[in-house]
C-alpha cells in the first residue's frame, strides 16, 4: 500500500485511480467489516474516519442503534484541517458502540475481524480504523483514544497508532465518551506517516475549550539520530505474556543498538490505574450520554408519555456494554458514593500523574507494553472484567494526559503482531516521534 507521504505527491488523476483501487479492495473483503460505508468527499488523499467524528452530510452514529438516522450538520475541526491540507474523508470505520470496548464486538454493525487472523479481534474501540490500515484498505485513518483505543488496536493489527497529549488535537466534533480523557489521533502504516497526519490535525482551536492552543509542528524537525534516555518498567512487564516479554527484550536491544541509554524505573501497581480510570470514564460517560434521549436527535421509540418515551428509547437504543457503563457511572456519582469513589479516583489520578512527572525528571521516554498479550480470539474475553483488564497498560497515559505511540515490534509464532508503546511527557511529541522513528528504523518490522 502506498504511504501517506507518497500519496500527498499524487496528481488528481492518480488519486482518483487510488480511490477506485481502494473501493475494489474493500468490496472484495466484506467479511473484514472494517468500513461501515464509503462516502468519498473531495479530491484529496483518502483518509478513513472513525464513526464518532462528525463529517458534514455524513451519517455519524458512534456505531450505535440510538443514533441511526443522524446526519452530521457540520465538520469536526480535524476534518476541516484534513481538507485544508489536501486530504479528504473517505469512509466511516467500525468501532465499539460509543467507543466503549476493547474488541469492536459491541458495534451495532457487527464485529470487525483482525486482518492477520479472522478468528481474532482487531482491538478496540478504533478496531475498524486499525483493521482498514492493517489490511491495506486505507492509506491512513483517524481514531480516538480514551483509554488505549488507538494504541491497542494498532498493536493488534500491526500498525502505528498515536495518542497525542490531551488538548493538542481539537475534540470539537468528536462524539464524547469521557471528555477529560478523549483524544483524536492518527493510525498509519509507519511512524513518519503518523507524524505527518499528527501535524495536519493538531493545533489551535478556539471551539474547544480544552485545546492547548499550540501550533508547533514535529515533521520539520524529525531526528531519529537523537540519543535519548529511555525508561523500562520491570514491574509492569512481569504480568505480560511471553510474546510481549520477547518483544520488550527485542525493543530494548534495538534501542541500545541505536545508542539510547536504558534505565529501569517503577510505577505503582496498575490495579489503581484501572480503578481510577473506570470510575472517571463511566462517570463522564453517564453525563455525556444523557443527551441521547430520543427527543433531540437519533432514534425515538414512542411511549405513552415523555418519561416512557425516554426510557424505551434508551433501553432499545443502547447496547449492553453502554448500559453497563451508564449504570456504573450513575452509581459512582450518586449521593453517598461520590466521595467514596469519584473523589478518590481523582486523587488517585493526581498520584498517577505525579509518578509520571517524577520519572520524566530523569528520562526522555518510557517503553511500555500496550496489551498483556496479542489479539485474543473472539469470545476469549468472556466477561466485562476480562475486557477491562486488557487495558491495564494504556489507561494511565490517558489519566495523566500524556502522548504515546504504539508501533509493531515483531510477530509471534502464529504470525500475530506484537506491539509496544513509547510514552513521552506532556507536549513533547517531538521526542516521542524521534524515539519512535529510531526504534522503527532498527526493528525494521515487516507486516
Amino acid at each position: 500500500m502506498i504511504t501517506l507521504k507518497e500519496a500527498l505527491a499524487l496528481s488528481k488523476d492518480e488519486l482518483d485511480k487510488l480511490k477506485d483501487e481502494l473501493r475494489t479492495k474493500i468490496e472484495a473483503n466484506p467479511e473484514l467489516n472494517a468500513y461501515i460505508d464509503i462516502n468519498n468527499l473531495g479530491d484529496g488523499v483518502p483518509i478513513a474516519i472513525k464513526d464518532n467524528i462528525q463529517v458534514k452530510n455524513w451519517a455519524v452514529t458512534s456505531a450505535s442503534k440510538i443514533l441511526q438516522g443522524y446526519i452530521a450538520p457540520y465538520n469536526a475541526t480535524v476534518i476541516e484541517k484534513l481538507k485544508n491540507s489536501g486530504l479528504s474523508p473517505f469512509g466511516r470505520t467500525n468501532m465499539d458502540e460509543f467507543a466503549m470496548g476493547s474488541t469492536t464486538e459491541s458495534s451495532f454493525y457487527g464485529k470487525t475481524q483482525n486482518p492477520h487472523n479472522s478468528e481474532c479481534v482487531p482491538g478496540g474501540s478504533s478496531g475498524g480504523s486499525a483493521a482498514a490500515v492493517g489490511a491495506g484498505l486505507a492509506i491512513a485513518a483517524l481514531g480516538s483514544d480514551t483509554g488505549g483505543s488507538i494504541r491497542q488496536p494498532a498493536a493488534f493489527c500491526g500498525i502505528v497508532g498515536m495518542k497525542p497529549t490531551y488538548g493538542r488535537v481539537s475534540r470539537y466534533g468528536l462524539g464524547a465518551y469521557a471528555s477529560s480523557l478523549d483524544q483524536i489521533g492518527p493510525m498509519t502504516q509507519n511512524v513518519e506517516d503518523a507524524a505527518i497526519l499528527y501535524d495536519i490535525i493538531s493545533g489551535s482551536d478556539e471551539k474547544d475549550s480544552t485545546n492547548s492552543l499550540l501550533d508547533d509542528k514535529v515533521v520539520p524537525n524529525l531526528n531519529p539520530n537523537r540519543k535519548l534516555t529511555i525508561a523500562t518498567i520491570p514491574n509492569y512487564i512481569k504480568n505480560a505474556s511471553q510474546d510481549v516479554k520477547d518483544a520488550y527484550e527485542k525493543a530494548i536491544k534495538a534501542l541500545e543498538e541505536q545508542g539510547h541509554t536504558i534505565v529501569e524505573k517503577e510505577i505503582i501497581d496498575a490495579k489503581f490505574d484501572i480503578s481510577a480510570y473506570y470510575i472517571t470514564a463511566t462517570a463522564e460517560a453517564t453525563t455525556n450520554l444523557a443527551r441521547y434521549d430520543g427527543i433531540r436527535y437519533g432514534n425515538r421509540v414512542e411511549g405513552k408519555n415523555l418519561e416512557e418515551t425516554f426510557i424505551k428509547t434508551r433501553s432499545e437504543g443502547f447496547g449492553d456494554e453502554v448500559k453497563r457503563r451508564i449504570l456504573l457511572g450513575n452509581f459512582v456519582l450518586s449521593s453517598g458514593y461520590y466521595e467514596a469513589y469519584y473523589v478518590k479516583a481523582q486523587k488517585t489520578r493526581h498520584i498517577i500523574k505525579d509518578e509520571y512527572s517524577k520519572i520524566f525528571e530523569d528520562v526522555d521516554l518510557i517503553l511500555s507494553p500496550v496489551s498483556p498479550g496479542v489479539a485474543p480470539k473472539f469470545g476469549e474475553l468472556a466477561s466485562p472484567m476480562d475486557m477491562y483488564l486488557s487495558d491495564i497498560y494504556t489507561i494511565s497515559v490517558n489519566l495523566a494526559g500524556l502522548p504515546a505511540l504504539s508501533l509493531p515490534i515483531m510477530k509471534n509464532k502464529d504470525s500475530m503482531p506484537v506491539g509496544l508503546q513509547l510514552i513521552a511527557k506532556a507536549y513533547d511529541e517531538q521526542t516521542l516521534f524521534d524515539g519512535s522513528l529510531s526504534l522503527e528504523k532498527q526493528i525494521n518490522y515487516k507486516g
